[in-house]
């Protein structure tokens, strides 16, 4: 689950791949410029993780009797298409920054990505006693260089149904804390089946159903240690939010059935760095810099599901593929009984 949290913090690869005076420059040559470079490097981690995040749900369209219940482990995965690992950095939206080869923009490595070969890029600051400096650093690297194309989530999920055709879902991740990293994922959904207010519903092949699902993840991450600049209370802090509307349709059959539906994902996802920073500008002088900045990144993307689920008794099994910005796969394993 560790890992999981390195995947939406840009400041954690941003110190394991350049130096630490690389980092004091990069905030010595404005805000602006290293809230802009962090928004769009962080992206589209944060954005595949809410993809992730967001599968198996359901595995049927037909909702459970009153009383019925079922209990699941479930595990999630995004995949990290090319074009996820890499964004355009244009130099004419930066302040003091160019690239040293002097093209005006390039495709760089995004949280996922890498940079092969190593790309090098300019920093222009004011030094309040030398005037003008320059100097020169590696852009981070992502988890691209580890080989790692898919963005994980695990949940243990449980369902019970209510009266009148309603099931109520919930989903979380055992809260983890280590020296360094503050973890907490949960989620909450209300599924209706409305196969019953159809006419000759009884005879119908399929049973059809709507889902409403939230999913909140809370993360941190103790800078103070790894930080390469001096300060007090440094952290990352994100916070996730998602909604999830969906369509579902599924056959009515004994043993092994398939179920499928169209739905829609909207959600934000906030990451603060804060605490106190306390920058070099050239040799003499320091800079201290509180909660430097904010960045955030939304989705809104219709999502296709198609799934298989086999049902033995009380133990059940369930696969499934979704189509998406993010294209994501799950499978579970379902204990229970209607």
């Amino acid at each position: 689950m560790k890992k999981i949290v390195l995947f939406i913090l840009i400041i954690i690869t941003t110190i394991s791949a350049t130096g630490q005076n690389d980092i004091d420059v990069f905030l010595a040559a404005g805000i602006d410029d290293a809230q802009r470079f962090a928004k769009d490097y962080l992206a589209p981690g944060s954005n595949g993780l809410m993809h992730s995040m967001n599968a198996n749900w359901f595995s049927s369209a037909e909702v459970k009797p009153l009383g019925g219940f079922e209990i699941s482990v479930v595990a999630n995965a995004a995949l990290v298409n090319e074009n996820h690992k890499v964004f355009n950095l244009n130099t004419a939206n930066y302040n003091n920054v160019q690239f040293v080869e002097g093209s005006s923009s390039q495709l760089v490595s995004s949280v996922l990505g890498e940079n092969n070969p190593a790309i090098f890029v300019q920093v222009e600051y004011d030094d309040p006693i030398f005037g003008t400096q320059t100097t020169e650093f590696e852009l981070p690297e992502g988890i691209g260089s580890s080989n790692a194309n898919i963005l994980p989530t695990a949940f243990v999920q449980g369902a019970v149904g209510l009266s009148k055709g309603i099931e109520l879902k919930a989903r979380f991740v055992p809260k983890l804390e280590t020296d360094d990293v503050t973890l907490s994922m949960y989620g909450a959904g209300l599924q209706l089946e409305v196969t019953d207010w159809l006419p000759a519903s009884k005879v119908w092949p399929v049973a059809l159903s709507v889902l409403v699902a939230y999913n909140h993840v809370d993360a941190s991450y103790n800078l103070t240690e790894s930080s390469g600049i001096e300060g007090e209370n440094q952290r990352l802090e994100n916070d996730t939010n998602t909604w999830l509307f969906q369509l579902i349709a599924s056959t009515k059959l004994p043993i092994v059935n398939f179920y499928g539906g169209l739905g829609l994902i909207n959600g934000t996802s906030d990451s603060d760095l804060l605490g106190n920073y306390r920058v070099t500008n050239g040799l003499l002088t320091t800079q201290t810099i509180v909660d430097p900045f904010s960045v955030s990144s939304n989705i809104s993307s219709v999502r296709g599901t198609l799934g298989a689920k086999l049902k033995l008794g009380f133990f059940r099994l369930n696969a499934e593929y979704h189509l998406s910005e993010f294209d994501a796969f799950s499978v579970g394993i379902n204990f229970g009984f209607r």
